[in-house]
């Protein structure tokens, strides 16, 4: 089976056939129980909320992966806005297969939704600041390279995927250096061409060795928005300014000050909601006449 899409990458498909295998969807007994194998339906999904849509690609990949037969319409793009009540995807296919994949393509695309959801209601705090939201590596172990996307799709931005992606120095790369900037120096002895070096900094003699260490970026951890002004003033421009710790989206504005680049948000990721996505079956298709009505008209989503 081919996967074309950019998100459906070897470790998606990975991910696919563990949820798969995991949910025992090739034994669902209740569905060969009830429904005899060449029953065939149509189904669509709804969104029950207004949100943004993310993992349309991934859900057609699950029922694919279930069965070559199940046949998948999207109704919508990946970062569409939708209204509740909107239909953003219909499929068509034997009935057993098509419900036995039900929940595993809910699972990807609520998660993927509630993400992109929240990254654009974070985005949206800060317009017009010129500060960007970014997302850390507190993601679902395995599910990086897709809530990282989510996040891009919702408008907001990636911190470092890896740990091989960029130096970030912290409290306890410091301590076992000797000092900060000795471990500037070790990094930057250490790195390749266009590698940025990162330092975190609690205190503003931190952000004045950051400074004088040339870190391309410097992370304001658990600053309060005072100390912040105080710190963008002594690296005037020299270093790009990410502020960390401490920020929810009710004070997340506060932060949001001239001089400050980025704002890395935790709970982008490691605490969202899963967005409210349902599948409803909307009618048989009978096998022995060329009229397969459905009883209810598939609609395309509605733009916020």
């Amino acid at each position: 089976m081919r996967y074309n899409h950019p998100m459906l990458t070897a470790r998606t498909k990975h991910l696919i056939d563990l949820a798969l295998a995991e949910d025992a969807a090739r034994d669902d007994i209740t569905s060969r129980a009830i429904f005899p194998a060449r029953q065939r339906s149509r189904a669509v999904i709804d969104a029950k909320q207004d949100l943004v849509v993310c993992g349309l690609d991934v859900a057609a990949e699950v029922f694919r992966r279930m069965s070559p037969s199940l046949r998948v319409r999207r109704l919508a793009r990946d970062g569409d806005r939708v209204k509740r009540g909107a239909v953003v995807m219909r499929i068509e296919g034997p009935t057993g297969a098509l419900l036995a994949a039900e929940r595993t393509a809910l699972n990807f695309l609520q998660r993927l939704s509630g993400i992109a959801t929240q990254a654009a209601r974070y985005a949206a705090a800060v317009a017009g600041t010129g500060v960007r939201v970014i997302d850390t590596r507190k993601t679902t172990p395995g599910w990086r390279e897709l809530e990282k996307y989510a996040v891009r799709t919702g408008g907001g931005g990636n911190h470092r995927v890896s740990l091989a992606a960029m130096f970030l120095i912290k409290d306890n790369h410091i301590a076992a250096a000797g000092s900060l900037t000795r471990a500037v120096q070790l990094c930057r002895a250490a790195a390749r061409r266009g590698i940025k070096v990162e330092v975190e900094a609690r205190t503003l003699p931190e952000v004045r060795e950051a400074v004088a260490s040339g870190a391309d970026i410097i992370l304001l951890d658990n600053m309060s928005p005072a100390r912040i002004r105080a710190a963008v003033a002594i690296i005037g421009g020299k270093s790009k300014v990410e502020v960390s710790g401490g920020v929810t989206f009710k004070t997340l504005r506060k932060f949001a000050l001239p001089g400050v680049d980025f704002i890395s948000v935790g709970a982008l990721t490691h605490s969202v909601a899963a967005a409210d996505l349902s599948l409803d079956l909307k009618g048989q298709i009978d096998l022995t006449t060329k009229n397969t009505k459905i009883r209810a008209r598939m609609r395309r989503p509605r733009r916020l």
